[in-house]
């Protein structure tokens, strides 16, 4: 079994080891750790060892691990990785390339806990993100739930500037931002407090990482309302007509299932009422939005922007000409408009609907309307094998009557 020693460090040049740790380094054979690692651990090491420098691609890197300990059996090897490894770190990715491997971990304080230790915060109660070499749902998710203190590990696309303008963008302006830069390096470490407006103008030196801290005095602009008023949406040409009314709005989301559910696929969003209602009382979900008229893509920016929802994945042009083969694949499907091609639309999301997958759509029973939507819907379910379910029949106001239709996908069944 290939054994790991895996020993976390900070940026100190001077770095202090336990006499344990001292010991295990001075009988090593075989060492790993990023160049920045070298260079900090370099005068600790034994004459004539072999370091590995981890680089992309990391297969390339485990190659030489095995190549090392079947050749030379080589007891150990002795990877230097910053702070706490397993704190988004590289003991977890031997654990996933290597799951059978031996670990041992000596862990030191990873850069948020030492961000915390300068500013003197207690850190329990904070909510961790990384965006290093990672997208922004998780970020997206935190600030939507509005945390209080929001710990982010950054990189060189995600940095302080640009996650203080995304939350700018979005309306979420009542936090401080502390930025700690080269923590633990005694003559490079610095720790900053400033606005989001400050922090935007603002280059900082990589490593860094930031701790995002809500002000108790001021108040969100953001408001997540159960239900938002129709009347706050910006609107298609002013057409009042082309949104899913809040009461439908809020049924159509429990039908879908969302809480269990991991991907919504909202085809033909026009406003983005409903993408943007399910990504705020449903966080974790991720929320692909479909429309054919290119003038909603200005209108759902807008809305999403106006009622702080950032990440929905938004996509112009026909559905039925859209490559899928790139999306997260849905569980649950709302169909607000289909032009008349429901029952193409559909099948085309049968192709990637899993099984127990749910599709929704909303029929309104207008006398002048020529077009039967439940017809095409209920012809669609019995030619694509669907189960359904009874529909929900609605009368809001003095508006026509509205049935909320749900179908399964079970095949072979």
């Amino acid at each position: 079994m290939q054994r790991f020693i895996v020993i976390g460090i900070t940026d100190n040049p001077k770095p202090w080891f336990p006499p344990e740790v001292l010991e295990i380094i001075k009988s090593g054979k075989v060492f790993s750790g990023g160049k920045r690692h070298h260079e900090i651990v370099a005068p600790l090491l034994p004459e004539g060892v072999e370091w590995i420098d981890i680089t992309v691609p990391l297969d390339a890197v485990f190659e030489q691990y095995s190549h090392y300990s079947q050749r030379f059996s080589v007891g150990s090897i002795i990877i230097f990785a910053s702070g706490d490894p397993l704190f988004f770190g590289f003991a977890n990715t031997i654990k996933r390339k290597m799951p059978e491997a031996d670990i041992v971990v000596y862990p030191s304080f990873n850069s948020l806990q030492l961000l915390a230790h300068r500013l003197v915060m207690p850190y329990h109660d904070m909510r961790i993100v990384s965006l290093t070499g990672r997208p922004w749902p998780e970020f997206d998710k935190a600030l939507i739930e509005q945390a209080a203190k929001i710990g982010i590990l950054t990189d060189m696309e995600h940095t302080p500037a640009t996650i203080a303008q995304r939350m700018i963008d979005y309306g979420y302006t009542n936090y401080q931002m502390h930025v700690g830069e080269h923590l633990g390096n005694p003559s490079l470490e610095k720790v900053t407090t400033l606005s989001l407006e400050e922090a935007t103008q603002r280059n900082f030196t990589m490593p860094n990482c930031v701790i995002l801290d809500a002000v108790s005095h001021q108040t969100s602009a953001i408001r997540h309302p159960f239900g938002i008023p129709d009347s706050e949406f910006t609107l298609l040409d002013g057409r009042e007509k082309m949104i899913t009314k809040m009461p439908i709005r809020l049924l159509t989301l429990q039908a879908l299932e969302l809480r269990k559910r991991s991907v919504l696929w909202d085809i033909g969003f026009c406003t983005g009422s409903v993408s943007i209602e399910a990504r705020l009382q449903f966080p974790h979900l991720q929320v692909c939005a479909f429309e054919i008229r290119p003038e909603c893509e200005a209108i759902i920016q807008e809305n999403t922007r106006k009622f702080g929802a950032p990440g929905i994945d938004v996509h112009i042009g026909d559905f039925l000409g859209t490559d899928l083969s790139a999306l997260p694949r849905p569980d649950a499907v709302f169909i607000g408009g289909h032009g008349g091609r429901l029952k193409e639309i559909m099948a085309k999301v049968l192709t990637v609907l899993p099984d127990n997958g749910c599709i929704v759509m909303n029929s309104v029973k207008a006398p002048l309307v020529k077009t039967d939507s439940h017809q095409l819907w209920d012809e669609a379910c019995q030619e694509l094998e669907l189960k359904q379910e009874p529909p929900t029949r609605i009368i809001l106001n003095d508006n026509h009557p509205i049935e909320i239709l749900k179908a399964y996908y079970h095949p072979d069944k």
